[in-house]
C-alpha cells in the first residue's frame, strides 16, 4: 500500500543524495551477498518511491529529471563504446555483425509482431515501440557480465550487441513516428524523410569529428594529462546535444561512435580514461536505475491486463529467440552460445526513458493506445532484469559458457618453482595457468601438464587468448622486480588489490628502494625474493598438500610439521588465499593447507612408519 503523500517534498540536494546512497549501496549490498544488483537497485528505487511514498522524481527534482536521464545514458553508451576495441572482438566479429545487421531488423519485426498480437496494441504504436525493443540494455547488460563472468565470446556478443544495437533502436523508434506522423497528419512524407536521414548524417559526422578531434589532441599533447578527462566530458556533452536538436535521440548514435572512435585510436593514456569512465558509469547505472524505479506509476500499472504478462513471455520466449537464431544462422557461433545469447535479452534504462518519450507522443496525435507503451516498457524491464540477473549465471553454468565456478590462478614468471606451485594447486582442486615471454622458461610446465601462455600478460595477445573470467589471483614471481611491479600495479583495478600478489622484491627493506603503496601487490606467501625461493627448490624443498579434518586440525598440522613453509589455504569452495608470514590458519574440515616442506621431512616421517599424515594428498 502506497503512502504517497504523507511526505512533504524533498529538498533537491537531499534527493540527490539519496538516490547517491541507495545506488552504490544497493551494489555493494549485492556483492557481499553475492545477488544481482540490478534486483536489488529495482527494489530499493520502488520502496522508497511508490511503496513508501519517501521520493518521487518528478516531484523532489522536477525539470530537471529528463535530462538527467538523457546525460546519464549518453555516457553509459560512450563508456561502452571505450569498451569496443576491434581486437577484442577476434572470433565474434561475424557475430556481432549478424546480430547487428541482421538481428536488429528482425527483432523490430518480432517484437511490433509481439506487441500486436500477444498485447494487442495498434499496428502504428507496435511499429514504434518495436523499433525501441531491439534495444537489449547495456546499462543491464555491464553489471551481468560483471556478475556471471561468461567466457569471452558469447561476453563479447552481449556486450556489442547492446552497445551498438542501442542507438540504431532509439533511431528506430524515430523513423517509425515519423512514419506514424505523415500518415495521421497527411503531412510530406519526402520532408519527413529528407529530415531523418539528414539527422543520421549529422549524428554520425559529428560522433566521427569528435573521436578524431580528441584522439589527435590528445596524441598531439594539446591537452595536459589533467585535463583529459574534463575535455572529454565537454565535448561529449556538446555532440550530443548538437545532434539532438538536429534530431532527438540521434544524440546516442554520436557518443557511441566518437566512443568507439577513441577506443581504437591507441591512446597512450587510453587505459585510465577507460577506467575513470567504468567508475561514472557504476555511479550513472545506479542513480538511474533509482530514479527509474522511484518516478512508477502504480496507477498506470494497474490499466494493464493479463495481455502485458502474454506481451512479455512472447517476447523472451518467442521474439527474442528467433531474431538471434536466424542472425547467427550459418555462422561458426556454438550452438550453446547461440541458446545463451537467445534468451539473454534484459532490457533497461534506455528502453524506458525512450518509450515514456514516445508513448506520450503517440498519445498527442491521437494514438489511444500510446499511453500504454510506458508501463509496458516498465513491466518488460523489471521482468527480464529480475529473470535474468538470476538465471543467467547458473544458465551459463549449464551450458559450460563461464569461468567456471572455482576461479583459478595465474603465475606470472615460468620457474621451476612456479610449475611445483602451480602442481600443488592442481592437487588442490584449483587450475593454475603459467605465463612467460620466453618459451624456454615453460618447459618445466609444459612437461608437467601445466597450462601455459607463452608472451606478455600484459600483451593484447594474452587480452584476446586468455578466457580471464576463468582465474581470480595474480601472482607476479619473474625474476625482475620492475616488471612485477608493473603486472601488479598494471592489473590490480582488474582482479582487485587483495587479489595481485607479488614475490618480495630485493632491497625492499631499503627506504631509498621503498615503492609507494599504490604501485605493486601484497607482498606474496612468505615473503622471500623469488632468488630465495628458487633457492629452496634446489636445496630440496617440496610442496605439500595437506587436507584438514575434524580429526587433524590446523593446530595438529603445526605440532607435526613445525618448520614447513605456508603458502596458500584452499578452502571447501576452492577460495584461494596466500598466507603471509605472521597469518594464522583458520582452519575447518575440508580446508587444504599448501606448504613447502624441508628436505629429509617427508623421509623423517617415513622412518616413524607414517609416510602421509592423516590429511595428506599423495606428493
Amino acid at each position: 500500500m502506497s503512502v504517497e503523500g504523507t511526505v512533504g517534498q524533498m529538498a533537491p540536494v537531499m534527493a540527490f543524495a539519496l538516490v547517491g546512497a541507495l545506488g552504490v549501496g544497493s551494489q555493494w549490498l549485492a556483492w557481499r551477498l553475492r545477488m544481482p544488483a540490478i534486483v536489488l537497485m529495482l527494489l530499493a528505487g520502488i520502496i522508497v518511491g511508490p511503496v513508501l511514498g519517501v521520493f518521487d522524481p518528478s516531484r523532489d527534482i522536477g525539470a530537471l529529471l529528463s535530462p538527467m536521464i538523457a546525460i546519464a545514458v549518453a555516457i553509459i553508451l560512450f563508456e561502452g563504446g571505450l569498451t569496443l576495441e576491434r581486437h577484442s572482438l577476434s572470433d565474434a566479429a561475424k557475430g556481432v555483425r549478424r546480430l547487428v545487421f541482421v538481428g536488429a531488423p528482425m527483432g523490430w519485426i518480432t517484437s511490433a509482431a509481439a506487441l500486436h498480437y500477444a498485447a494487442g496494441l495498434s499496428w502504428e504504436t507496435s511499429a514504434v515501440f518495436g523499433g525501441i525493443m531491439i534495444v537489449t540494455g547495456p546499462t543491464v547488460i555491464a553489471p551481468l557480465l560483471r556478475q556471471a563472468r561468461l567466457s569471452k565470446r558469447p561476453a563479447n556478443l552481449l556486450q556489442w550487441e547492446a552497445i551498438l544495437n542501442d542507438p540504431i533502436g532509439a533511431l528506430a523508434a524515430v523513423l517509425a513516428f515519423e512514419v506514424v506522423v505523415v500518415a495521421r497528419t497527411a503531412s510530406d512524407g519526402g520532408a519527413a524523410t529528407f529530415e531523418f536521414i539528414t539527422g543520421i548524417g549529422i549524428a554520425t559526422a559529428l560522433g566521427l569529428l569528435a573521436g578524431w578531434g580528441v584522439s589527435k589532441s590528445f596524441k598531439r599533447a594539446w591537452v595536459p594529462e589533467y585535463m583529459k578527462v574534463p575535455v572529454i566530458f565537454t565535448v561529449l556533452l556538446t555532440v550530443f546535444a548538437l545532434a539532438d536538436t538536429v534530431l532527438h535521440e540521434s544524440g546516442l548514435l554520436t557518443v557511441t561512435i566518437m566512443g568507439i572512435w577513441i577506443a581504437n585510436a591507441k591512446l597512450p593514456s587510453y587505459v585510465e580514461l577507460r577506467r575513470f569512465k567504468e567508475h561514472a558509469t557504476v555511479l550513472l547505472v545506479s542513480g538511474v536505475f533509482i530514479l527509474l524505479a522511484a518516478n512508477l506509476d502504480f496507477a498506470a500499472l494497474g490499466r494493464l491486463d493479463w495481455h502485458a504478462g502474454l506481451f512479455v513471455v512472447a517476447v523472451i520466449l518467442i521474439a527474442r529467440p528467433v531474431a538471434v537464431f536466424t542472425s547467427l544462422a550459418f555462422t561458426d557461433v556454438p550452438w550453446r552460445e547461440r541458446i545463451l545469447v537467445a534468451f539473454t535479452g534484459p532490457r533497461g534504462v534506455v528502453l524506458v526513458a525512450v518509450a515514456g518519450l514516445f508513448g506520450e507522443r503517440l498519445a498527442q496525435i491521437g494514438v489511444e493506445d500510446g499511453a500504454v507503451v510506458a508501463p509496458l516498457a516498465f513491466v518488460l524491464v523489471a521482468t527480464s532484469v529480475v529473470l535474468h540477473g538470476f538465471t543467467l549465471a547458473p544458465f551459463a553454468r549449464f551450458l559450460g559458457l563461464t569461468g567456471g565456478e572455482r576461479p583459478g590462478v595465474i603465475i606470472a614468471g615460468g620457474s621451476r618453482w612456479a610449475t611445483a606451485l602451480a602442481e600443488a594447486l592442481k592437487k588442490a582442486d584449483v587450475r593454475a595457468l603459467i605465463t612467460d615471454p620466453n618459451h624456454i622458461h615453460l618447459r618445466h610446465a609444459r612437461a608437467a601438464g601445466v597450462p601455459t601462455f607463452t608472451g606478455d600478460i600484459l600483451s593484447e595477445a594474452a587480452e584476446d587468448r586468455l578466457e580471464w573470467v576463468g582465474y581470480q589471483t595474480i601472482i607476479a614471481a619473474t625474476d625482475n622486480d620492475a616488471y612485477n611491479t608493473l603486472v601488479a600495479t598494471d592489473l590490480g583495478p582488474e582482479f582487485g588489490r587483495d587479489r595481485v600478489y607479488q614475490v618480495q622484491r630485493e632491497k625492499s627493506d631499503s627506504s631509498r628502494h621503498a615503492l609507494p603503496n599504490s604501485l605493486g601487490g601484497k607482498p606474496f606467501g612468505p615473503e622471500k625474493t623469488m632468488r630465495d625461493l628458487e633457492a629452496m627448490m634446489r636445496e630440496g624443498w617440496l610442496f605439500r598438500v595437506t587436507r584438514l579434518t575434524e580429526e587433524f586440525t590446523a593446530d595438529h598440522w603445526r605440532e607435526k610439521r613445525p618448520d614447513a613453509v605456508l603458502i596458500a589455504r584452499v578452502s571447501a569452495s576452492a577460495d584461494i588465499r596466500f598466507i603471509r608470514r605472521d597469518d594464522q590458519i583458520k582452519g575447518a574440515p575440508d580446508v587444504q593447507i599448501i606448504s613447502m616442506l624441508p628436505p629429509g621431512s617427508l623421509e623423517s616421517e617415513a622412518s616413524k612408519v607414517r609416510p602421509n599424515l592423516p590429511g595428506d594428498l599423495p606428493a
